[in-house]
């Protein structure tokens, strides 16, 4: 139906005078004597459109009062007394009634009780800001990449790898419940694929294979892992930012992931100034200043070993004990970049034997050219690495962890015709939107939060 957004009613003035039709849904409505005030929203902005209903008019209007009913409104667009502009209803036609029984009443709720609620909790402002900056961060993500001459590609969601070496993976198979298969082998032999497949955890083995064709390219998808941690920033199901570039080194990796958060940062800040505003007054005091802070100093780089060194005399009483070789915990992380540097940090280097695989050795033979980045209020949001280009040390690693070599011809292939020294990271994208917006829990951030036990 023909209707304007009514984000284009607040930031158009040619519309001020005119007669427009809008829809949305009541987030609030109240009645007065002579006057009645419907407060409308159609996911376009976070403010509220305030519509007035001047009672002498006739216009029927109590079946429109109710929360959560959607309506089309035509009215004259007027300058409002708080500065902003609002409509006088000229007519109202209810699209979709809704019951007294609707779940989100004026009362403030709480993130774990919309949660219960993931196909309305949209409908609040909370939601209506979340999803708003998860989409302009999306967007920025691709325009950097895309100003930077990268390729995106999509890499597949079903595969017979694991890229991790982990073997935390959903498996993918059309063999419903039977005890007809007498040997694992012969299960997989009649399956679809007919041999072990399962849900990626990454794209970014074959991210490598079209880097060494295309030289930049990155994938933005869903990644899965069947990790069973339920705390407040795992996700079986989340969004995956991962470039791959070839002939580059573990110092271009960490200058490109410094460049591009700032870019995506600075673009949610000039675009969604309203949402921002909102963060900072019921999430976080002080959020747009520190991202200000953010995209204004230079990213610290510590090596791993001085980064243990500094738990170790730090004094702090950590859950987890701190000693060489141990996998940083977030209560670590978080105070490497909370308390002692005070900003994003890059700590690189790490043990090899905690780190995947295809990481490049490090000549001291202990380390890999590993990079994670820290980031105050969350810990980890980036993990990335110069990958490993020389054969026969890939190979080793993989040998010495008895992954089954010919699962990954296709990626050793890549060593052996025109190899080139080449990195890349992941980026958690709900991870991302948690330090962004000053949310907790990155449940809050997706609209269907698939974890452990929970799925709907």
């Amino acid at each position: 139906m023909q209707h304007i957004d009514i984000k284009e009613i607040f930031v158009n003035p040619d519309y001020l005078e005119q007669i427009v039709t809008v829809c949305g849904w009541v987030r609030t409505s109240r009645n007065s004597k002579t006057m009645a005030f419907i407060a409308l929203n159609d996911g376009t902005s976070l403010p509220h459109l305030q519509i007035v209903i001047d009672k002498a008019s006739g216009i029927a209007f109590e079946n429109a009062m109710p929360l959560g009913t959607s309506l089309k409104v035509t009215g004259k667009v007027v300058a409002g007394q708080n500065g902003s502009v609002e409509i006088n209803a000229e007519s109202i036609t209810v699209l979709g009634t809704c019951p007294a029984e609707y779940p989100l009443q004026k009362k403030r709720h709480t993130l774990e009780f919309l949660r219960t609620m993931p196909h309305l909790r949209g409908r609040t402002n909370t939601f209506n800001a979340i999803m708003r900056v998860r989409s302009v961060l999306a967007n920025a993500i691709h325009a950097y990449f895309q100003s930077k001459n990268y390729v995106y590609v999509n890499t597949p969601l079903i595969t017979g790898s694991d890229c991790e070496g982990a073997g935390e993976m959903f498996q993918v198979t059309t063999n419903g419940f039977t005890q007809e298969y007498k040997t694992e082998a012969e299960y997989y032999a009649n399956d679809f694929f007919a041999r072990k497949a399962g849900l990626s955890v990454s794209g970014q083995l074959e991210g490598e294979m079209a880097a060494m064709a295309m030289g930049k390219i990155y994938t933005f998808g869903p990644s899965f892992r069947a990790e069973n941690s339920n705390t407040p920033k795992h996700l079986a199901e989340f969004w995956h930012i991962e470039p791959e570039v070839a002939f580059a080194e573990l110092s271009d990796v960490i200058a490109l992931a410094e460049d591009m958060i700032k870019y995506v940062i600075r673009q949610v800040l000039e675009t969604c100034q309203n949402e921002m505003q909102f963060f900072n007054q019921h999430f976080e005091k002080g959020l747009i200043e520190r991202l200000e802070e953010l995209i204004f100093h230079d990213f610290a780089v510590c090596d791993y070993t001085e980064a243990i060194k500094l738990l170790q005399e730090s004094g702090e009483k950590f859950q987890y004990p701190v000693e060489w070789g141990c996998d940083l915990q977030t209560e670590h992380e978080r105070y490497i970049s909370e308390k002692v540097f005070n900003k994003a940090v890059f700590v690189t280097n790490y043990p090899k034997e905690i780190k995947s695989f295809y990481m490049k050795q490090n000549s001291d033979g202990k380390t890999v050219a590993a990079v994670d980045l820290l980031v105050p209020g969350v810990g980890e949001i980036i993990g990335g690495s110069e990958r490993e280009y020389d054969y026969d040390k890939l190979v080793s690693a993989m040998q010495e962890r008895n992954m089954n070599l010919d699962l990954y011809s296709d990626y050793l292939d890549l060593r052996r015709f025109g190899s080139v020294p080449h990195g890349g990271f992941g980026l958690g994208f709900e991870r991302l939107i948690m330090y962004v917006t000053g949310v907790q829990n990155i449940r809050d951030v997706i609209m269907y939060p698939r974890t452990a036990g929970s799925i709907r």
